[in-house]
């Protein structure tokens, strides 16, 4: 590495540092977590990228709020140089490392991998994630329920799952079957197909 790149990453890593500094409180008043702040250059302007969550989740309501407060905080600092820049508040996507406990307690009833630090190693950990506090993750292998220590597992990762989606035709296929077997009835009692009545 260059001493101009290093002097860059150096300087990038003090400015991420105020930036943390300066929004987690922000963020926090509004009820949520400050999970990663990013600057990236987009031309002339810059791009901070601020990622934010909490218990239940993030709506967009919630992030309208969170991008008035830190957008407000941000005008009144110097800690961009006074440049243009571009705000971008977000939640984070299911390829965000579980770390902490929050991240695990709001995995719960997700499926999730994740290595094993141990010193004895072993296999990755893959289950569905029942529930998770400061100390300990708990959650589901192959039907069995196993407590792991926070201490011993890796950054987690959520595993997409597919599922079939019901659609409206799948629902219009229903009804055509349960038509077929209420007429398929009908022919059996009558014999002749024709209505009867009672």
């Amino acid at each position: 590495m260059s001493a101009g790149a290093r002097d860059g990453r150096v300087r990038g890593d003090r400015q991420k540092a105020a930036l943390v500094e300066l929004l987690e409180p922000v963020v926090g008043a509004s009820g949520h977590d400050l999970e990663d702040v990013a600057v990236s250059q987009a031309g002339r302007r810059r791009v901070v990228r601020v990622v934010v969550d909490a218990d239940g989740g993030v709506s967009l309501d919630d992030i309208a709020v969170v991008s008035r407060a830190v957008s407000a905080a941000l005008d009144e600092t110097d800690v961009l140089g006074g440049s243009p820049y571009v705000l971008e508040v977000t939640s984070p996507g299911v390829d965000r490392p579980l770390t902490e406990p929050r991240h695990w307690r709001r995995a719960a009833g997700r499926l999730v991998r994740a290595p094993l630090t141990t010193a004895e190693g072993g296999a990755p950990v893959e289950g569905r994630v029942l529930g998770a506090d400061d100390r300990e993750v708990r959650i589901e292998v192959a039907g069995q329920e196993r407590a792991f220590a926070l201490a011993d597992l890796g950054p987690g990762r959520v595993q997409v799952e597919f599922r079939r989606i019901e659609t409206q035709d799948d629902d219009q296929d229903d009804q055509d079957d349960s038509l077929r077997e209420d007429l398929l009835h009908e022919d059996e009692e009558g014999g002749d197909g024709e209505p009867h009545g009672h």
